[in-house]
Parts: C-alpha cells; sequence; structure tokens
C-alpha cells in the first residue's frame, strides 16, 4: 500500500511488486492517495506492507494501519522506507509489527516467506531493520496501479502532459544535517541498472507519458550514469522531456553538462537551497554557500533550463532580516514564478534519528519528541519567528484554496515580512510561467 509519493505514481509499491512475484505470492497493490481504502482486499490478505517514504507518507500510513487492524486483526503490518525506520520505536506494536529502512525489496518478501512457512506473530516478534546490501534490481510492475491521469503532469506553455517517474539511483552520497537519507544510507547510493531504467521509462510512454521525473535524491551523484541514460532517452524518445533533482555543489561541479542536458530534453531541475544564510547552509552542511547557490541557479537557467529552488526557510538560525533577504533574492534572479509559494512556509522538520539531534548547533532549541506527529519539535529564539511562519502557512494556505496566483501571494508574504512595506510593486510575472509539476510539494 502507497500512501503518497510526492504525486508520482508510487515507485515504492511497483519496484517491490516483482519480487513478491518472483517468490509465487499474488500482491495486490493500492495507493491510498488517489483510491479509495477497499476493506475487501485487506480483509483477505495475511500481510500488508505499507510505504511510507516520506513525513507525509507516514502520517497517512498509520491511520492506514489503524483501518487494518480494524478490517483484519490477524494481518502481519510491516512499515517500510525511510519514514519506518526513522520512526520504528513509535511504530512497532501501536501500528505496526515490523519496520524495514533502506533496501527493503528482498527482505519484505523474506518476511512474507516466513509467515508463509507458518511461523506466528509472536515468533516472528516486532522486528526494526535497516538493509544496505546491495540489492536485486527488477523492472518496476506497474500493473494494478492507477493510470497516469490521477498523478501530477507537466505544465508547461499552457498544456499538461502525462508524467511518469523512475528511478536511478537510490540513497545519496551526501550526509546534509536536516536530510531524513543520511540516518539511514549514511552515504551510501545504488545505481539501478541502465536496462532497468529505460525499459521502465518505455512503459511509462507506452502508458501515454510524455514527461519523465527522475525520482533519485540527486541524479548526479553518479554524473556519468546519469548523462548515459538521458543521452539514450533523448535518442529513442526525441519529444519526451524529463527533469531532476541534484545538489547545488553537483551542478556547479558538473557545469559543462547543463547545456547537453537542456539539448536532451530536460525541462527543469530541482535544487535544494534551502537558504540563501550562510550560517544557516553551514549548520545544515548542505556543502554549499549563497554565493555557490545564486551562481547554480543563474548557471543553470543560462544553459536554458528552468529552474526550482526549493528551501527551508524557517530554521532556529534564520533571522527576519535573512528571510526578507531570500524574498529580496528571488525577486532580483526573476525566480518569483519558480518557487511554489509552500516553499516560503516550510520550517525544519526533525524526525527522530535526524542527524542534527546530536549537534550543539540544534540541542538547545529542541522540545521533548512528539510521539503523535513524528516529529521533534523546536522552538526558535525569537519568538516572532515562530509567529511569522505560522502566519506564512496560513496565507498560503488560504491563496491556494482561493485559486491566487503564485506571484500575488509572494507580494503578500514579503509585505508580511517586511512590516507592511510593499517592495515588489517593481516585480512583472512572466507571460508564460516556467515549466512545472503540477504536484506543488516536491521538495
Amino acid at each position: 500500500m502507497s500512501c503518497y509519493e510526492l504525486g508520482h505514481q508510487p515507485l515504492a509499491i511497483a519496484s517491490v511488486v516483482p519480487h513478491f512475484i518472483e517468490a509465487g505470492f499474488q500482491p495486490v497493490c493500492v495507493d491510498v492517495s488517489t483510491e479509495r481504502f477497499d476493506p475487501a482486499a485487506v480483509s483477505r490478505a495475511r500481510f500488508v506492507a505499507i510505504s511510507v517514504p516520506m513525513h507525509t507518507a507516514l502520517r497517512i500510513g498509520v491511520r492506514v494501519a489503524e483501518e487494518v487492524r480494524r478490517v483484519n486483526g490477524s494481518a502481519q503490518i510491516a512499515f517500510f522506507g525511510l519514514y519506518a525506520a526513522l520512526n520504528h520505536e513509535f511504530l512497532l506494536g501501536r501500528y505496526g509489527d515490523a519496520c524495514l529502512g533502506g533496501e527493503t525489496d528482498g527482505p519484505l518478501v523474506a518476511l512474507a516467506k516466513r509467515l508463509e512457512a507458518g511461523e506466528s506473530h509472536e515468533q516472528l516478534g516486532a522486528m526494526s531493520k535497516v538493509h544496505l546490501e546491495r540489492p536485486r534490481f527488477f523492472l518496476p510492475v506497474r500493473d494494478g496501479l492507477p493510470p497516469l491521469r490521477r498523478y501530477a503532469r507537466l505544465e508547461k506553455g499552457g498544456q499538461q502532459i502525462l508524467a511518469g517517474a523512475v528511478e536511478a539511483s537510490r540513497g545519496c552520497l551526501h550526509r546534509c544535517r536536516h536530510c531524513p537519507i543520511t540516518p539511514i544510507y549514511n552515504g551510501r547510493f545504488f545505481v539501478v541498472p541502465e536496462e532497468i531504467v529505460l525499459s521502465d521509462i518505455a512503459a511509462l510512454v507506452a502508458r501515454g507519458a510524455g514527461h519523465i521525473t527522475f525520482a533519485d535524491p540527486d541524479f548526479l551523484n553518479g554524473p556519468t550514469h546519469a548523462v548515459r541514460i538521458a543521452r539514450v532517452l533523448h535518442a529513442r524518445w526525441p519529444a519526451l522531456s524529463f527533469d531532476f533533482t541534484a545538489k547545488v555543489e553537483h551542478l556547479l561541479r558538473h557545469a559543462v553538462l547543463a547545456t547537453e542536458f537542456a539539448a536532451l530534453g530536460c525541462a527543469f531541475v530541482v535544487t535544494a537551497v534551502e537558504s540563501f544564510s550562510d550560517v544557516v547552509l553551514e549548520n545544515l552542511k548542505k556543502g554549499h554557500t549563497r554565493d555557490g547557490a545564486i551562481a547554480a541557479l543563474r548557471m543553470v537557467r543560462q544553459a536554458g533550463i528552468s529552474v526550482h529552488p526549493s528551501f527551508v526557510p524557517f530554521t532556529p538560525w534564520t533571522t527576519r532580516g535573512d528571510y526578507v533577504t531570500m524574498l529580496d533574492l528571488l525577486e532580483a534572479e526573476d525566480l518569483v514564478d519558480s518557487v511554489d509559494p509552500i516553499q516560503l512556509a516550510i520550517r525544519l522538520l526533525v524526525p527522530p534519528r535526524s542527524a542534527l539531534l546530536s549537534e550543539p548547533v540544534m540541542t538547545s532549541y529542541l522540545g521533548p519528541v512528539d510521539r503523535e506527529n513524528f516529529v521533534v519539535p523546536w522552538r526558535h529564539p525569537d519568538p516572532s519567528m515562530d509567529t511569522l511562519q505560522s502566519e506564512v502557512v496560513a496565507m498560503v494556505a488560504d491563496a491556494v484554496a482561493r485559486g491566487e496566483a503564485p506571484a500575488t501571494t509572494f507580494r503578500a508574504v514579503k509585505r508580511l515580512a517586511s512590516a507592511g512595506s510593499d517592495r515588489t510593486l517593481d516585480f512583472v510575472p512572466h507571460r508564460e510561467p516556467p515549466p512545472r509539476l503540477t504536484e506543488p510539494w516536491f521538495c
């Protein structure tokens, strides 16, 4: 069962299904982000695996688990994905019987085999483990998943184009302190074989996809692999566009590739700038500086590719001046249309097991673990910044509900942050918005 994968058809369950099929099982896939919870299907299941690759998915996933328990109290429930491993001590017993992180495809099947062999819940016991052995890769199986039309599309030139997501790698080479990948993979990543990536793209094209998202945490962790796949993609499907996510430092290190990616059909790049404050960037161990971020954003655009920077604008170290500076820079760099309003409201999320929890720069701001919401809350040393964040969240939520233009929301946020001074009157939005996915929560 998938709960949410940033608006994409769920790769996590598409990837694990062929492992179950090879082992002789008959898996049934459900994506509760686009489908109704089916009690009849759940009542027949002996084993239910719930994918929780992110915090939003986890919050939904525990409600799914409660429904599974209500409908089928004898089913074995396993959570798998990043947030299963991060939150195992709060999930086991209360919501599920197993929490698996890292490369979970094989271990999930192994657990099902033990059930099939007759082991009881008591014999299996509560299980929590992170698996980082190199996985066996199979072509994802998308039969049984909702069609692409139910998921995010590429919005470009006034048109909406069906989009599919693939992965060319898993894990990440880097150890950014706030990233949920860090405490699980600890700098490791695994390359998905080229023939599997390309076969998966072919399967999505056959289902109507005109755009591909490379869902890797960082597409340029393996730059040679990434370029090779992009070249074959363009050679086989010249009209197919794509997007990917990459760190600022990788964009700068591999700047020579930007023009080629543009020629190969890259529509946009997402990069986690996070902040334009060097203090914040150092505390997060992002590996880049404010000047480096600005240089990377300019470089990508000069190559002919749109860029969507993502931010964590509210941290314990962010001042009001930092926040206003971020808004000023987005305007000065003509990026207002490239940043979804929700990016202006995001507060640093600190999950259990986060690398930040042991850092002196963070510990003085932390409160006790919030077991119900699976976070470690923190307070800003300046209470007015916590108030500002709450006000920005409310403002953005209201604007989205009313269908307000992002540029209008940006003006309102900047006016609020600048204590009533409207400093955005010179901003002129693009006549045509840059290419983007219709799901605004990618970050």
